[in-house]
């Protein structure tokens, strides 16, 4: 294990290893999320557990001093899952090592903190000159810098066409519960926590080691295309019959449009024979262009569109590995660049959501949407269509069925909360008039009558909790919403 000398030192020394060393920050640390910065919440002390054994300690000592415990890993939720006033805080950030790989059946265990690119470039530099080589099945887009106990938490998905949640890539993992006591879960062993804590943001335990599934790593041939709404349908269906394996749809946010969201570039990408050859230099999206981009998609979304498409269809073609083209670049000070870069555009911050619904709806869904930003003008600064194949696993699955899913990044002004508010809930509206569902990461805005059509199972998802825990050790500002919203 890496970054552990200042541990051994004291404990050669006979120093009694408390909370106080090494993992302990001083009291009283305001955590915010990386993306929207608006959870901005004081923690009663954090903590930076570096092995199993710290975790489980600290969850001991919270335990005997009455105290709630929250949890992080990348903190890009936006929902003040990771987060809870008051709380003990545990950041995974430094658990953040490999510790086995089985070449044989493919599976990596890697500890929860570990971030993508570590895993990746782990993966890839193990494995060089091999004639046959594994690698990551799928992880979020537009980011990469957010953990893997963070994935499972939130039982997130990718680009893939033909995937499910990543809780089909877990093999097993560890779990420290609301007692400090290690567990190990899988789908044979407390097979229950298996559902509840893959999607249960960290409610029922902190998952301390993962047991990824991986898959052989193959070449794909980039297809890129820029199409309307109408033509999507039978695009879609053409690449899922060719055997293509990753995609989605970007679509147009100019509100201004006739075209908006009705056109977008379709990218995808189809497996090639395994001697292909794969180019030194691949043409990706710089830091400097990315920021561009994203001046542009504020200030003239036309034009960003048009830059955005062009740039995308010179890469027609391009041959990548299946998982380094899943990789791509995000800026978390991008609102520091906005403010110099365009000092006009009003305070805000950007936020997600993610709505699902059958795929045949699709089209419905995005003219009424197109209808609500007329009318009630909704900011729309980026958003993508992909697809997800149902989960039937989870406890609280948000992939119901197979769905389209459609994801809104809306420019969410500071000084009008109550209309992003209104805007997001109006969006769930929409999804579920048409049989569809949201994802529950991002925000807490939706209506209790929203949350149990698309979650009818949620208040036996916290009894499950308060059973599991029923000191209710795992808190965050998210599970004291729900259980105010179902239980005042």
């Amino acid at each position: 294990m890496t970054n552990r000398a200042h541990y051994y030192v004291f404990f050669f020394l006979g120093i009694s290893l408390s909370l106080v060393l090494p993992t302990s920050v001083a009291a009283a640390t305001v955590l915010n999320d990386v993306h929207s910065k608006l959870n901005a919440t004081e923690v009663e002390r954090l903590f930076y557990p570096e092995s199993t054994e710290d975790v489980a300690r600290i969850v001991r000592e919270a335990k005997q001093k009455g105290k709630a415990v929250s949890i992080s890993g990348g903190r890009h939720a936006m929902g003040g899952q990771q987060f809870g006033a008051g709380t003990i805080h545990i950041s995974m950030s430094k658990m953040n090592d490999v510790l086995s790989f089985d070449a044989q059946k493919g599976i990596v265990r890697v500890e929860a903190g570990i971030e993508w690119p570590k895993l990746v470039d782990y993966l890839v530099t193990r494995q060089e000159g091999a004639p046959t080589q594994w690698g990551i099945v799928q992880k979020q887009t537009g980011a990469d810098r957010l953990s893997i106990g963070g994935a499972l938490s939130a039982n997130i998905h990718g680009r893939g066409v033909h995937l499910k949640p990543i809780i089909q890539d877990v093999e097993s993992f560890t779990l420290v519960d609301a007692g400090g006591n290690t567990l190990n879960v899988s789908r044979t062993e407390n097979t229950e926590l298996f559902r509840l804590a893959i999607g249960g943001y960290g409610l029922f335990g902190v998952i301390a080691t993962v047991d990824l599934r991986l898959a052989p790593r193959v070449k794909l041939e980039r297809v890129v295309e820029v199409v309307s709404l109408e033509e999507l349908p039978s695009k879609a269906r053409e690449r899922l019959e060719s055997g293509f394996a990753y995609g989605d749809f970007q679509y147009k946010t100019d509100e201004k449009a006739e075209d908006f969201m009705k056109v977008g570039v379709l990218s995808a990408y189809r497996p090639v024979p395994p001697d292909t050859p794969v180019p030194a230099e691949i043409k990706r999206l710089t830091g400097e262009r990315w920021d561009q981009l994203l001046l542009l998609a504020h200030t003239d979304k036309s034009k960003a569109f048009d830059a955005y498409s062009r740039y995308y269809l010179t890469t027609n073609g391009q041959i990548y590995w299946s998982d380094l083209h899943q990789m791509s670049y995000y800026n978390p000070d991008y609102a520091e660049y906005l403010k110099k870069a365009a000092p006009e555009i009003p305070e805000g911050t950007l936020m997600i959501s993610e709505l699902y619904v059958p795929r045949d709806k699709l089209p419905d869904f995005i003219q009424r949407v197109r209808e609500d930003t007329g009318k009630y003008g909704l900011n729309v600064i980026y958003g993508t269509v992909r697809l997800i194949e149902r989960d039937d696993e989870s406890f609280l699955p948000w992939a119901r069925q197979s769905y389209a899913c459609v994801i809104f990044n809306l420019r969410v002004a500071q000084s009008d909360p109550e209309k992003a508010k209104e805007d997001f809930r109006r969006l769930i509206d929409r999804a579920l008039e048409l049989g569809g569902s949201y994802f529950l990461t991002y925000h807490r805005w939706a209506r209790k009558d929203q949350v149990l059509t698309a979650y009818p199972q949620f208040p036996e998802f916290l009894k499950i909790k308060l059973r599991y825990d029923p000191e209710e050790r795992f808190q965050s500002d998210w599970y004291r919403h729900y259980k105010a919203m179902f239980y005042s």
